[in-house]
């Protein structure tokens, strides 16, 4: 995650195979290849914010473990905090982490052989 961390301000074209970016987003599927982190960052989405302790209620994790995973979001930008008192709370920094986790979950409902949500009439209500 150090690289992500230090080449995250470079300015050029992220779309060509030849990028530098193409490692970056390595770096960015590493992060969300861990079932916890996937499952805060799906219930982010929907929220505009969360404490420790509500996500790992959500996700039915500790909150010890949760503020692991959230620290680590934290330090790839992918998620941003506000305190209140003795309160922190989380947010998706942007759309993009919640774009990738949603296609993913997307690409995964295809690999079970039957139709996906996602394709069904109704997908747009859910």
């Amino acid at each position: 995650m150090q690289y992500l961390h230090v080449h995250a301000d470079k300015q050029m074209c992220g779309l060509n195979p030849e990028s530098e970016y193409v490692e970056l987003a390595v770096e960015v599927f590493a992060m969300l290849a861990d079932a916890t982190r996937v499952r805060i960052v799906l219930a982010l989405r929907n929220a505009d914010e969360m404490s420790v302790n509500h996500l790992a209620d959500v996700v039915d994790k500790s909150p010890a473990a949760v503020s692991q995973h959230l620290a680590k979001l934290r330090l790839a930008r992918m998620v941003s905090t506000r305190r209140e008192g003795t309160t922190v709370f989380y947010r998706l920094t942007d759309e993009h982490a919640s774009e990738l986790v949603v296609d993913a979950v997307k690409q995964a409902e295809h690999a079970v052989g039957t139709a996906p949500h996602h394709h069904r009439s109704d997908a747009a209500s859910a």
